[in-house]
């Protein structure tokens, strides 16, 4: 839903499933894969992300964590400075913040920029097809969607982006949304 959400604000999507990858463990020693490569020039690339995970153990799949560490791949670069990625979790229950929360700390690692609105989805949103069936999340996803493509916009064209004002912006705008 989020990417319909930034198809609907005309951005061009990719969706990266780190099942259908196969990547390898990190392992700065290993020549990368094929995968890997076309994963990180993708990340690298993209004017903004929309990044999922499910929350197992208090954080982020590990799968997700072996996937952003592939961005310290020799020679390249390792940040994703001021890209906006949108953050959403998927929890059995309402504790999808933590994983959001992990997310946060690599963005600002990375030096990019966390949109300001996340979407914690419960798993229960969800029907046996994997399909949101809750208008109400359905909602807030493609909101985020349509932020992330927003600011990735703004930051394109602006010399300096101010990140204060499009934080407002964004608060307003999904409160308006809600």
């Amino acid at each position: 839903m989020a990417l319909a959400g930034a198809l609907a604000a005309d951005a061009e999507t990719e969706l990266l499933d780190i099942r259908k990858l196969d990547l390898p463990l990190y392992d700065p020693d290993e020549e990368p894969s094929p995968g890997t490569l076309a994963m990180v020039h993708a990340l690298e690339s993209a004017d903004g992300l929309l990044w999922s995970s499910p929350l197992y153990q208090g954080s982020v799949a590990g799968s997700f964590k072996n996937a952003i560490d592939w961005l310290h791949l020799p020679g390249g670069s390792v940040y994703l400075t001021d890209k906006p990625i949108g953050l959403i979790s998927v929890s059995g229950g309402t504790q999808g913040l933590q994983a959001i929360n992990a997310m946060e700390f690599s963005v600002r690692a990375l030096r990019a920029w966390a949109v300001p609105y996340v979407v914690p989805v419960p798993a229960a949103a969800f029907d046996e097809d994997e399909e949101v069936r809750e208008p109400g999340v359905e909602r807030q996803l493609k909101t985020l969607g349509t932020e992330v493509v927003r600011l990735a916009a703004h930051f394109a064209d602006a010399e300096e982006p101010d990140h204060r004002a499009e934080s407002a912006r964004s608060r307003d705008r999904v409160a308006a949304a809600a």
